[in-house]
C-alpha cells in the first residue's frame, strides 16, 4: 500500500487521487477540472467557490435544474419507506407511472417496463422488436447515439465502434438527414431527403438477408450535432418500414417530455412509433428509463417469451421521482415554457449570428439548440480548435457548455438548459458565450 501524502492541497490530493484511480473515458475530453461541490437549479457551485450556470442540465437530464424541492423531497420520503424490490413485486408509484405515461401519449402506446439507463431502454426495446418479428437486422442513423451496450452500441454510429472487435450482426446505418451540410441536392442547392432516404434504403435492401427487424433514430440526434429531420421525412420514413414489416423505435432520450415544446417530438411529425424509448428526462437527473409500446406487440412479445429482467426493473424509488417529475411538468406547464423559452433563446443565438461570422447555423427545437461554428460561412470550414478555445473559454467565464466534434461538420454546441432557467439564466449564458467567441475568434485569427 502506497504512503499516505500529507504535503499536497487538499484539491491537489483530490485531483491526483483522481488522476491515478478513475477509468477515463472518451468522449467529453479530459474531466472538468473543477471540484463540484453541490448545485441548485441551474447552477453548479465548486468547492473554489465559483458558480457556473449549467447550460446542459447535466447529461442532458436534469429539465427540473437541480435539487428541484419536490424531486428532494420525492427520494426523502420513498428511499425512507420503499426502495427496492425483487423484480417480480410491483408497487403503487411503479404502476401509476406506467399508467400515467399512457395517457401522456397517442394509442396504442400504453404498455411500459420500467428500466434505468437509456442504453438499457434501448436494448430492451431491440431485443422486443427482434423477437416480436422474429428478426435481426437493425437499421438506425450514421449519427445516432443509442448507447453503449452492447445492441445499443451496435445502433451507434457517431462514436465507439473502432477497436472492440465485431458489433452485433445485421446493422446498417443509412445517412442523417443533415439539412446544413447535405448530401443529396435539390435543383435550388438544399437537402434532398427523400432522395436521400430512398438511397440509404436502396442500400440496406442490397445488403439485407431479408431479416429486417426494426429502424431506431432520434427525432433529433443530439450527440450526432442536434441534426433535425426535416417535416415529412418520418413519415416517409415509416413508409419505408411498413414496406419491410419492420418496427420503428423512437428513442426519445434527450427529446421527450417537454423540451421541445411538445411532450414528445415526435408529435410534430403526425408519427407514432411502435416503440419508444425514454430516458435521461424521465428522472430528471436520477437512472430513471422507459420502453412503451402497443398491447399488441406486448402480447406477441410475452407469447414468445420475452425476457428483459435486471435488479433495478419496475423499482419503487426512481418511479416515484418519475411520477413527481410528471406532477411539475404538467402543473408548471412546461412544455409551454420549452417553447417560450425557446423562442427567447433562439432571439439571442439569432443575434450571435449577426455579430459573430463564425456561427454557421442555428438549428433544434424548444430547449434543445444547437449552434455551428465554422471558420468560413461560404465553405462551411469547421475548426475543432476554434470550437475547444470557445468552450475554454466559456467554462472560465462561468458557463458550462458541450460542444459535439464530429468528422466532416464543425463544433455544434448542445445547448440544453432546465425547462426551469428564466430568461435572466439564459440572457445570462447568451452574455458569456458572445464574449467567449470574441476572445476565441480574436486568439484563432492571431
Amino acid at each position: 500500500m502506497a504512503a499516505p501524502t500529507t504535503d499536497l492541497s487538499t484539491a491537489d490530493r483530490f485531483w491526483a487521487d483522481a488522476d491515478r484511480h478513475l477509468v477515463r473515458y472518451a468522449g467529453t475530453g479530459d474531466f472538468t477540472r473543477e471540484i463540484i461541490d453541490h448545485a441548485a437549479g441551474s447552477y453548479l457551485f465548486t468547492e473554489s467557490g465559483r458558480r457556473i450556470l449549467d447550460f446542459t442540465s447535466g447529461q442532458m437530464s436534469a429539465i427540473l435544474g437541480h435539487s428541484h424541492p419536490e424531486i428532494v423531497e420525492t427520494v426523502r420520503r420513498q428511499i425512507g419507506s420503499l426502495d427496492h424490490l425483487f423484480s417480480g413485486m410491483l408497487s403503487r408509484p411503479v404502476v401509476d407511472l406506467a399508467r400515467r405515461l399512457a395517457e401522456t401519449l397517442p394509442s396504442p402506446l400504453e404498455k411500459a417496463l420500467l428500466l434505468t439507463t437509456g442504453a438499457e431502454s434501448n436494448e430492451a426495446a431491440i431485443r422486443m422488436a427482434k423477437l416480436v418479428t422474429g428478426k435481426h437486422e437493425i437499421v438506425s442513423f450514421a449519427r445516432s447515439w443509442h448507447g453503449m451496450t452492447q445492441a445499443a452500441a451496435s445502433a451507434t454510429y457517431s462514436a465507439g465502434r473502432k477497436g472492440y472487435g465485431p458489433s452485433a450482426p445485421g446493422n446498417f446505418a443509412i445517412p442523417a438527414p443533415n439539412t446544413y451540410r447535405p448530401d443529396f441536392l435539390t435543383a435550388e442547392g438544399e437537402l434532398d431527403w427523400q432522395r436521400q432516404l430512398d438511397f440509404g434504403f436502396e442500400m440496406i435492401d442490397a445488403q439485407s438477408v431479408g431479416s429486417l427487424a426494426a429502424c431506431v433514430v432520434e427525432p433529433i440526434l443530439s450527440s450526432g450535432g442536434i441534426i433535425e429531420p426535416p417535416p415529412g421525412y418520418f413519415a416517409a420514413l415509416r413508409e419505408k418500414c411498413r414496406e419491410r414489416g419492420m418496427l420503428l423505435i423512437l428513442d426519445e432520450a434527450q427529446t421527450g417530455l417537454c423540451r421541445t415544446g411538445n411532450w414528445y417530438a415526435f408529435e410534430r411529425d403526425g408519427v407514432v412509433p411502435d416503440i419508444l424509448t425514454l430516458s435521461k428526462t424521465l428522472g430528471a437527473g436520477l437512472p430513471l428509463a422507459a420502453v412503451i409500446t402497443s398491447a399488441e406487440i406486448e402480447q406477441e412479445a410475452h407469447d414468445r417469451g420475452y425476457l428483459f429482467f435486471t435488479t433495478h426493473v419496475a423499482d419503487p424509488l426512481v418511479a416515484a421521482v418519475g411520477n413527481t417529475v410528471l406532477d411539475v411538468l404538467t402543473r408548471e406547464r412546461l412544455a409551454e415554457r420549452a417553447t417560450e423559452l425557446g423562442a427567447f433563446l433562439r432571439r439571442g443565438l439569432d443575434g450571435l449570428a449577426v455579430r459573430h461570422p463564425v456561427v454557421g447555423d442555428i438549428r433544434g427545437r424548444g430547449l434543445l439548440a444547437g449552434v455551428e461554428l465554422v471558420v468560413d460561412r461560404a465553405t462551411k470550414q469547421s475548426s475543432d480548435e476554434l470550437g475547444a478555445l470557445v468552450t475554454r473559454r466559456c467554462l472560465e467565464l462561468g458557463l458550462h457548455m458541450n460542444i459535439v466534434q464530429l468528422p466532416g461538420m464543425g463544433g455544434v454546441f448542445r445547448i440544453a438548459p432546465p425547462l426551469t432557467a428564466t430568461e435572466d439564466e439564459l440572457a445570462e449564458g447568451l452574455g458569456i458565450l458572445d464574449e467567449a467567441i470574441t476572445h476565441a475568434c480574436a486568439r484563432f485569427g492571431g
